[in-house]
């Protein structure tokens, strides 16, 4: 059951101060506190983020804040965006919504944030509305989380990779092969679990190209590497021959497993496109 407040939260949004609050230099983080409005319990402040990716930290929370996540940059691809938040595990003091002009639907409950996992929406279905839960003792409440706008493509929105695992199609693959943040041949060495997910130790023996440092080399005469990529659990991963190409994302630092298919089974897909000419990206597969 919702809570009490959101059945006036609209005409709070309506009959309150609405406070224009200055964001953070580098338009990426903000922090504040409940402290400044506190007298004003239904105050609603607005806040503006205009990376792809940052935090937020709201001391002592009182009434509500509006976020409003939004690139910097004008293009129709920004509809496309996807947000991610990760709430930190003591996260507290508020229940969050998504707010679409004046509706709200409820995305975090307090007691949600407290786990820390990732949730992602489209930039499309509306700002953040985070509302105070009223207590007479806000001394120990801190909301807090960090936040990445990511492109729907295969392998880099966190609700893709934590649904049922399918098999990337062809033009899945080759664009993940352009878009990823990582790209490199391989082998799996070993499967461990971590709760909901598999965190999968992979060799590297060609890195064609990663974004940060998600593999480790073994030194300039092994011409190896080595990381961890991580899995949903129900992909039931397993260690074994063959290589692959590992594509995929790297999200609040954890690398996430993309598209992976056998890496002979890349080389026959690839050869094909670039004969036909429909490649959407040059790779040095030699």
């Amino acid at each position: 059951m919702l809570s009490p407040a959101l059945a006036y939260a609209v005409p709070v949004l309506l009959l309150s101060r609405i406070i224009l609050c200055q964001y953070s230099s580098d338009q990426c983080s903000w922090k504040g506190s409940g402290l400044t409005h506190e007298g004003h319990a239904r105050d609603v402040e607005q806040v503006y983020l205009r990376c792809s990716q940052g935090s937020l930290e709201w001391l002592y929370p009182t009434g509500a804040i509006i976020v409003n996540l939004r690139p910097n940059t004008v293009s129709p691809a920004a509809a496309r965006l996807s947000v991610c938040i990760k709430p930190s595990k003591d996260s507290s003091g508020t229940n969050i919504y998504l707010d679409r002009t004046g509706k709200l639907r409820l995305l975090l409950r307090e007691q949600d944030q407290a786990q820390g996992k990732v949730h992602c929406f489209s930039i499309q279905e509306g700002a953040l509305f985070i509302e105070a839960i009223p207590r007479t003792d806000i001394s120990r409440r801190i909301t807090a989380f960090q936040y990445e706008l990511v492109n729907d493509r295969p392998g880099t929105d966190l609700q893709s990779v934590t649904g049922p695992c399918q098999p990337c199609t062809d033009s899945e693959i080759l664009l993940a092969v352009c878009t990823s943040d990582f790209v490199a041949r391989g082998s799996i060495k070993k499967v461990e679990q971590e709760e909901e997910k598999s965190s999968v130790t992979v060799e590297i023996s060609r890195l064609l190209r990663q974004k940060t440092q998600v593999f480790v080399s073994g030194g300039v005469r092994a011409r190896r590497w080595t990381g961890r990529v991580k899995m949903p659990l129900q992909c039931g991963v397993k260690p074994g021959d063959g290589d692959f190409l590992f594509t995929g994302t790297v999200r609040f630092g954890e690398a996430w497993m993309g598209c992976a298919p056998r890496f002979k089974d890349f080389l026959r897909l690839y050869a094909e496109a670039q004969w036909q000419g429909t490649n959407p990206c040059h790779v040095d597969v030699d």
